[in-house]
């Protein structure tokens, strides 16, 4: 299956930019219907909440946070693009609200990450993040609705897991608090798409949605572990 990957602005509907801040400031960019341009105020809080928050040096961090934030900024990064990636292939009317309104979150989360995550300290690996990202967005809207559907709902329940793993060793009392907080609120967010999203999947599938499922599952874990090292 040969899923076009976008080479240019006009393919991805954005401009290319060599940083993950352009990146970001594309994806906000993108081409989101008017009537969805206030749902980030309902969608998702977080960014309001966290205005004027004054985030820990990152230098500062414990290695281990260190490392778990720079998977969580690739994470989001790779989130915005499967997004631009449905948004890109499908023409089904329902995958793509999804799609567009839950993109909105996502962006928000990018752009918190970015302003906890100094560029230097991000993964080096976001340009392929942004391929894989948007492959992982295309080829299921190729196949239709539910395959968006479950490819959204395996790739949220791994996200869930790996929120949870870092929230529970942090205290919400100590220095890192408002940061804990932060996590869960973007942990809810994700629990939200995923309950979604396995509402709108069907209840059966075929083996080669079960094994594509596992794919994305098992692809987002080996991200996670080369984000923190590379």
């Amino acid at each position: 299956m040969n899923a076009p990957v976008p080479e240019s602005a006009a393919a991805l509907g954005e401009p290319i930019s060599d940083g993950a801040d352009g990146v970001a400031s594309a994806a906000q960019s993108a081409d989101i219907p008017n009537s969805l341009q206030g749902a980030a105020a309902t969608v998702s809080s977080i960014a309001a909440e966290a205005s004027g928050t004054t985030w820990p040096t990152f230098a500062d961090l414990p290695r281990w946070l260190q490392q778990e934030l720079r998977s969580d900024h690739a994470g989001e990064f790779g989130a915005v693009m499967i997004y631009h990636g449905v948004l890109a292939i499908s023409r089904d009317e329902s995958a793509r609200q999804f799609a567009e309104r839950h993109l909105v979150t996502e962006q928000k989360h990018l752009q918190l990450m970015e302003e906890i995550i100094p560029r230097n300290d991000r993964t080096r690996l976001l340009p392929i993040w942004r391929v894989m990202g948007w492959l992982t967005g295309a080829i299921p809207a190729l196949l239709g609705r539910q395959a968006v559907f479950a490819t959204i709902e395996a790739v949220e329940t791994f996200v869930d897991h790996h929120y949870e793993q870092q929230i529970v060793r942090l205290d919400p009392q100590g220095e890192f608090g408002p940061l804990r907080q932060t996590l869960i609120d973007c942990q809810a967010d994700e629990v939200s798409h995923r309950d979604e999203a396995a509402k709108l999947a069907l209840p059966t599938r075929s083996l080669l949605m079960r094994l594509w499922c596992y794919v994305v599952g098992a692809g987002s874990a080996a991200a996670v572990v080369a984000a923190k090292r590379i």
